[in-house]
This record gives C-alpha cells, structure tokens and sequence, in this order.
C-alpha cells in the first residue's frame, strides 16, 4: 500500500492569554493512499482550510463549566477545523474518488474522515472559486444568513449595527441587510477596513473603533449637514457644538434614531455601548465575542439592566444548529454570487507553514476578509 508523507499542525499545549504561533507546531507523518477495505471512512487531500474565530476557545484547557471548552483540541495532536478537500480513496458508498467536499477535518494535507450528514458537504457547484466553501459558501456565510435572517427577523428601513464588519461573516451581514433595504453601518479595526465596508461592502457608514474614545456617543451621532445658500451658512442638524464654515459639508454619522438590530461579534465595551443605542423591541444576534477570547477574565457588560426596560431580545446561537437548511441557504445565495451582486473578500495564506501565523493572526485582527490557509491548488 503506497504511502505519502503528510504534513500537520499540532496544538503544543493549552493555550492561556494571547495565542502566539509558537503554541503551533508543524510536523511530519505517514498516511496511507487507501482506506482499509470495507471501511466506512474516506481519505481526503485538503485544498483550503478556514481560520475561524472559535478555534480560540479549542485552544483552552477543557473546563467542565465552560461549553465553549468542550470540544477543546488536545495538545501534541493535529488541531481541525472547516476545509475543502477533494476524495482520494473512499471506503463510503456516498462518496467516490475525486469527489470535491467541505466540512470537518484535521489541519494536515491528508485526512482520514468519516462523513457525517450536515457536517461534510459534496460540491456541486464548482463553477466558483473552491476557497469560497471556508466562506461565503461554507459555514460563515450560513452564519450570516441564519444570524441575520432567523434570528434577527430583520424588516426594510430598519437600522442595523454590524460589529468586525469586514471579517468572514460580518462582511456578508451587512450585504445582505442592504438588499433588505435597511440602513448599515459597521465597525472594524483600521483604516483599510472602514474603507472596504464603505466602498466595496456598500455599508452606508462605518467606522474605526480603536480610533473612538467613547463609543456610546459614536453610535449615536447624529446627521449634521451645513449648507450655506447665497453665502449664508444654515445648520440644519446637529449633534454637536459645529463652528460654521464656509463650505459646503454633510455628515451622515451611525445611529440617532437608535439601532434596531445588532449583529455581535465583538463583546465587551461595543455590547455595552450597543446596548444603550438599542431602541425598544431591538434584535442581537450573539454571534461571536472575539474581544474577550484571549482574556483570562472577560470583561463585564454593565447595561443589562436596559434589554428589560427595552425589551430588547438578545440571542446566541451557533450555525451547526441549522446545517440541515444548508440547501436553502444555497438557492438563496447562489443567485446573487452568479449576479456579481454579493461581494467576498478572502485574506488568504499560501502554504501549511503558514496556518499558525495565519490563524493567530487573526485573534490579533491582522486579516482582511475571510481568513483561510491554501494546502494545496492541485485537484490533479
């Protein structure tokens, strides 16, 4: 039987605090061509692999307290993930060689899985780009579809607030409110970012969190326009003191009205802050709350008190939950990528020797749309 070196990421050990690449191992084994006979399993090639923000919880020491622990990696073994892989050998009537799939498996060239319904997927639109499957066609882009749609209960003219907006999820929420008709604005990290939610994104405002000191009054600036007709400067509204100028200027700047909807993916101080710019019968989407996954103690959220005077409904949920409308979710999207009218950003790493940069890296906010490592481009 012939066999393959196969190259893996193992996990060192638990990780406490910021992960650092170092907590990140690569290494070398053997793995057999072909799946013992009568085997139920398949050997896939991995093509892609997605970063995801939840494989810093895996990184913990299991808690029995935590369920955000419970399916933690185990140190000195491959740590896994979400991929695309295609079908070397396969023991499993459902699935023949050179079959093209995503789902679950290890971070490593080869794996040996056994497919699980709503858990691996045949491709079968493969006119796309394949990477798109750890993303707008994968499990983030079915967490913003699911968050958005099933949990928000969005309606046109709503105002909506989308937090790491330019990330894997984040940058479909906010497309996909604006073909609902609704107002959108998002927050990221740097400049770079707030310009594509801006430009490439479609979001009506968007703004840099690390550049605000008080995020409560940024979610609630309000529309301030000066017009100065004949020469005569006429302040039509305004949040702030403005000195009038001699120039024409408007500002439309995030929520005065309120926010109607939340989409989270932050936690900490943006909860808060939301939480207080939220009008009554407001909608959050409890998503992710990448700020406090690398804390040893999470911050508090201190306006809780406001979702019952508001009757705000705050809901967690996890896509897994709704992989059984996977195909839904497909003819739904798969129209609108086909149209060019919903757009991706992949932030995209070359090579296995790249994953531990690539996937710390983004508990550290350095990727630029959807994260994910290349393994290999050769289906031959």
């Amino acid at each position: 039987m012939a066999t393959v070196i196969n190259k893996q990421v193992l996990l060192r050990d638990y990780v406490t605090g910021f992960a650092n690449e170092s907590d990140l191992v690569i290494t070398s084994t053997n793995v057999d061509l072909r799946v013992p006979k009568g085997s139920m399993t398949v050997l896939v090639k991995n093509l892609f692999l997605s970063c995801d923000p939840y494989m810093r919880n895996r990184m913990r020491k299991p808690d029995p307290l935590s369920p955000a622990t419970a399916q933690s990696f185990t140190p000195g073994m491959p740590i896994s993930g979400l991929g695309v892989s295609k079908v070397i050998d396969s023991g499993h009537p459902d699935y023949r060689e050179g079959d093209l799939l995503w789902g679950a498996v290890g971070w490593e060239e080869y794996s040996v899985i056994t497919p699980i319904p709503n858990l691996h997927f045949k491709i079968h639109h493969t006119n796309f780009p394949l990477s798109y499957y750890t993303g707008l066609l994968g499990m983030p882009g079915m967490t913003a579809y699911v968050g958005f749609y099933e949990i928000c209960s969005p309606k046109k003219g709503e105002t909506v607030f989308v937090s790491a907006a330019s990330g894997a999820v984040g940058q479909l929420v906010g497309q996909f409110a604006k073909m609902m008709g609704c107002y959108v604005v998002g927050s990221a990290g740097s400049k770079e970012k707030v310009d594509l939610l801006r430009n490439k994104f479609g979001f009506d405002d968007a703004f840099n969190y690390k550049e605000e000191h008080n995020l409560v009054a940024t979610l609630k600036r309000q529309v301030k326009i000066l017009l100065h007709p004949q020469n005569k400067i006429k302040v039509i509204a305004f949040s702030m003191s403005i000195k009038p100028i001699k120039r024409f200027s408007l500002f439309s700047r995030c929520f005065p009205q309120g926010i109607d909807i939340y989409f989270e993916n932050v936690g900490g101080k943006m909860l808060d802050a939301v939480i207080l710019n939220m009008r009554p019968h407001g909608r959050i989407a409890a998503c992710g709350m990448i700020s406090q996954y690398n804390l040893q103690n999470p911050e508090g959220v201190y306006g809780l008190s406001l979702i019952t005077y508001k009757r705000i409904r705050i809901e967690g949920f996890n896509c897994f939950d709704y992989f059984h409308k996977y195909s839904e979710f497909l003819e739904f999207v798969v129209p609108y990528v086909r149209e060019g009218k919903i757009t991706y950003v992949e932030d995209v790493a070359e090579g296995l020797e790249s994953a531990p940069a690539a996937l710390v890296g983004l508990f550290h906010g350095k990727n630029v749309g959807k994260q994910l490592v290349v393994v290999s481009r050769d289906l031959e």
